[in-house]
């Protein structure tokens, strides 16, 4: 049975499976007089406030035969006059219809919530034990319950008694139930669980498992060597779809959705060398969670130590939990064995040239594109290259460019720094002063200038000098058409214009997000010395149509209208990709090694 010494007791069970809805039952043992509760607004780890009440209905309220009147104080937060010597119970429901990490599903195939999308918070009980009962859903055959929450008293499938310490731990423990694929390892001493959901005959889960354990093993190693993590086991819950990626960490697991093609497959290569682009962007996805479980989990902004789930929650520290972290993913599936030199290099060009391809970056700092998660991240329009900069990918160039500066000094490295902050900050709360003094102790001077140019500023980072100096040459190579013109563009239907960069040549001709680019008009020209106007069914074909001219006459559609607007096509650019040298003395200190 459940904890009887929590003073709030939530029961979840399946209300309706076809009709995609959770019942909850709230137990409050010791009410106050006058009960305030409210429902989350926002989940940690992801930094939008997403309203999770407006999927919550139909909220009663009980003591013992008598009902007690619900007032709405606003959009997520309710009071009830209740008598404090008697339990009071609350019943209420919950639509699940989102596939993604954040909030709750809920079908005839796959059940998963977070508590922040079902449990009410008990105001004035946020800080003690929390008991959670899930119950078993009625004509589901074949299912199972994954947590890392601590069972209290549960059935061979998972189902029944959970307690956590207080509301926090409550909701930073996701539930994954249905008919799910679960394989186990252990990584130093720890563990681990892997649960997969709508996986096809063709996975291979002893390659998943194999390839887990040894990003698990590496991370634990980084941040402790020999010595025992913080996490007592953990779990990984995957949901494949078939066409997703994502993930958002938690204190003990992880809930990831990824690409069903992108599982390893049964007979595939083993070779670490030659896994698919797919499965790497996994291995990636499960080491930057992974890694989460110190770094933004324990290890946190001083804004974090205590969440408010009624509003933002603002720090300008994202550039390093998310940033780092980011750097960190895919360097710790290189120090795993798992891909080689050249795949490294692949992924950190990639997030390069994500930087260097977007204008953002010189009008917004990455501290402040930090502060701004709330309103800018998750909320891209066709003008966020031009407005703002990723704190993941920037963050990441900025750690890459203090590990190269710390490693070429000779002193330490980027890994020094991170262990250090972790004694400092005793694992818990962590500001930028403290990143700063601990590379002026480690780096014997101050990087006061660097944080304030890289992290506050917008100019460009040293990058290509410091990859040159270890053994990494920038190519330029050949820019696709689309960078050059300064576009992005979807091509499903013709030529639609989804974003105009800033200061390209299609910005500079007028163009806009949401045209359809149907043509070009050429002037006369060789071999006839004829104009012509072409029907463009891709990008690609401008080049083809044009021939030597260099200017041209887009012909756009905008809101029925036809325009025609001059442009120049640009000359030659290039775009940077990234080579080692066979060259031991340069690189002996490349973080890869």
């Amino acid at each position: 049975m459940a904890d009887t010494a929590a003073a709030v007791h939530y029961r979840v069970e399946a209300a309706s499976l076809a009709g995609h809805r959770y019942a909850v039952e709230l137990r409050i043992a010791r009410p106050a007089a006058e009960q305030t509760v409210s429902l989350p607004v926002w989940i940690p780890g992801s930094y939008l406030v997403r309203e999770f009440a407006r999927h919550l209905h139909g909220l009663t309220a009980r003591q013992g035969r008598a009902s007690r009147a619900v007032r709405q104080v606003d959009k997520c937060t309710w009071t009830i006059d209740a008598d404090p010597r008697r339990p009071l119970v609350l019943r209420y429901e919950v639509h699940a219809f989102d596939h993604s990490v954040r909030t709750a599903w809920l079908d005839a195939r796959r059940g998963f919530f977070n508590g922040t999308s079902l449990l009410l918070r008990v105001h004035g009980r946020e800080a003690g034990a929390q008991a959670l009962t899930v119950r078993r859903p009625r004509g589901a055959p074949g299912w199972r319950l994954a947590t890392a929450m601590t069972a209290v008293q549960v059935d061979a499938d998972g189902f029944g008694d959970y307690a956590a310490a207080d509301y926090d731990e409550l909701v930073d423990h996701p539930v994954e139930m249905g008919a799910f694929w679960s394989g186990e390892f252990t990584a130093a001493g720890v563990p681990h669980r892997f649960v997969v959901a709508g996986a096809p005959a063709s996975f291979d889960g002893d390659r998943l498992l194999r390839d887990a354990q040894k990003i698990c093993e590496t991370a634990i190693r980084f941040w402790h060597g020999a010595k025992a993590p913080p996490q007592g086991h953990y779990v990984f819950m995957l949901n494949a779809v078939a066409d997703g990626y994502g993930g958002l960490e938690h204190r003990a697991s992880t809930a990831l959705i990824c690409t069903r093609a992108d599982l390893p497959r049964l007979g595939a290569a083993a070779s670490a060398a030659r896994l698919g682009d797919g499965y790497v962007t996994l291995l990636g996805l499960i080491s930057h969670e992974y890694f989460h479980t110190w770094n933004v989990k324990r290890l946190r902004p001083a804004e974090f130590a205590r969440y408010d789930y009624a509003r933002e929650n603002y720090t300008e520290l994202l550039w390093f939990f998310e940033g780092f972290t980011s750097y960190y993913d895919d360097l710790l599936l290189r120090r795993a064995g798992l891909i080689d030199d050249a795949a490294y290099l692949k992924l950190l060009n990639k997030t390069l040239n994500q930087v260097l391809q977007a204008p953002g970056r010189r009008a917004q700092s990455v501290a402040q594109a930090s502060f701004d998660a709330w309103v800018r991240y998750y909320r891209p329009d066709e003008n966020t290259p031009n407005s703002t900069i990723s704190y993941y990918s920037k963050g990441a160039l900025v750690a890459l460019c203090l590990d190269l500066t710390l490693r070429g000094e000779g002193r330490a490295t980027l890994d020094d720094v991170m262990r250090a902050l972790w004694r400092r900050c005793q694992g818990g709360p962590m500001r930028e002063d403290d990143v700063a003094a601990v590379l002026a102790e480690l780096g014997a001077r101050p990087f006061g200038r660097e944080l304030a140019d890289w992290v506050h500023g917008t100019g460009e980072l040293p990058l290509e000098p410091l990859l040159k100096a270890h053994g990494v040459d920038v190519v330029q190579d050949p820019s696709p058409l689309a960078q050059a013109l300064g576009l992005r563009v979807a091509e499903e239907r013709g030529v639609t214009i989804k974003v105009v960069l800033d200061g390209g040549p299609a910005a500079e001709a007028g163009l806009a997000a949401g045209d359809e680019w149907l043509g070009i008009d050429v002037p006369a020209a060789a071999p006839r010395g004829q104009p012509a106007a072409w029907r463009l069914a891709r990008l690609d074909e401008v080049p083809l149509f044009a021939g030597p001219a260099r200017q041209v006459t887009a012909i756009i559609a905008r809101d029925q209208r036809l325009l025609r607007l001059p442009l120049t096509l640009p000359g030659p650019c290039t775009t940077w990709r990234l080579a080692l040298r066979d060259d031991a003395g340069a690189a002996r200190t490349w973080p890869g090694r």
